[in-house]
């Protein structure tokens, strides 16, 4: 299945039906009346979050979405059946988008939540509503309200633990493929991943979701390369693990190329909690495996992991400190919704 995480959907809720105008006649009634009934409402767009997705690939094939329109009021004071709303289904972690592709109107990030992109027309009153003491054979009605039409854009932040980030041939698919079940493709030149993958990564009897993104080059915020857009998948990540080859010469600029396009591109990426590591160590001779490390714990100005995908060393230690910043992270937020609740006035 082709992953997708970008579409344009144009979607219109239903207009409302008009009002009737009509009057009873029947057979030995003089004065029958107005019996003219209102007009049905339009149905509403809705866009939900479900289980089993983890793509937008169905928004590709088919991109305009129209709620059914209300039916006309009817005489004998029949009122119009209200227009059936439409539901687009979209993977948890998708936020909607206005036209401008900037202003949030949802983040739908759970499994069940929903929000209404466009309410339907009201229907038009047939004219018994005007009936009055006054005015007993109302001749109006009113047309039902039209339906909302907007364009609007889905992009899918996936829903991740932990993520994965570097420049090409850094060794991350490698990396995610030797923890977990997953199989992304690797291949010995750079930007073989060529979009985002997921994996359930298992360390003492705990199990938490890793995502692997496209590597980084410099000036990837400005579009070089595959450019900054999978960034996206990460935001939601409670810990990133940076991976440095380290079979580079300059392992040190390698880093900081990365650090770099964190902090250009915004959204609090680079002040996550993160965890470097050296890789692909199985490749070096000791003196220069400590030549290297030195230089880029110098770098960094903490500690850093020296790990080998292929040969599989050092991955559990690795493993054990990124689900240590998972748990604290989500210790953290329970804590601050705790707060938050505790703070919230009192309402009956």
């Amino acid at each position: 299945m082709k992953f997708l995480d970008l579409a344009r959907v144009h979607i219109r809720s239903g207009a409302g039906g008009n009002g009737c105008i009509s009057f009873r006649r029947e057979k030995f009634i003089e004065y029958g009346g107005p019996d003219g009934g209102d007009g049905g409402r339009g149905g509403d767009v809705w866009a939900e979050a479900v289980d089993g997705l983890n793509t937008l690939v169905d928004f590709r094939y088919q991109q305009h979405f129209f709620a059914r329109n209300g039916q006309p009021g009817m005489g004998r004071q029949r009122s119009g059946k209200n227009g059936d709303d439409i539901v687009l289904k979209v993977p948890a972690g998708t936020e909607i988008l206005d036209e401008d592709q900037e202003t949030v109107i949802a983040d739908l990030s759970e499994v069940g939540q929903r929000v209404c992109l466009a309410r339907g027309g009201n229907g038009g009153f047939g004219n018994l509503y005007f009936k009055t003491s006054t005015n007993q054979a109302p001749r109006c009605a009113n047309p039902g309200l039209p339906g909302v039409e907007r364009t609007l854009w889905l992009r899918l932040k996936l829903i991740a633990d932990a993520g994965l980030l570097g420049l090409p041939n850094a060794g991350k698919s490698t990396f995610l493929a030797a923890t977990s079940n997953a199989r992304p493709k690797i291949a010995d030149y750079p930007f073989t991943t060529l979009h985002p993958n997921l994996g359930v990564v298992g360390v003492d009897g705990a199990e938490f979701v890793m995502a692997d993104i496209p590597g980084l080059i410099e000036g990837a915020h400005e579009g070089h390369g595959l450019g900054d857009r999978f960034l996206g998948h990460v935001e939601r990540c409670a810990v990133l693990l940076h991976l440095v080859d380290g079979t580079s010469e300059t392992v040190a600029d390698d880093w900081r190329t990365v650090v770099h396009e964190l902090e250009a591109y915004g959204g609090h990426l680079a002040e996550k909690p993160r965890i470097t590591a050296l890789n692909k160590v199985d490749a070096l001779d000791e003196e220069t495996l400590e030549e290297r490390a030195a230089e880029l714990e110098a770098a960094t100005g903490g500690p850093v992991f020296r790990i080998s995908g292929v040969a599989g060393l050092g991955l559990t230690e690795v493993l054990r400190a990124l689900r240590a910043e998972i748990l604290a992270g989500r210790a953290a937020e329970a804590s601050d919704a705790g707060a938050g609740e505790e703070d919230a006035p009192w309402q009956p």
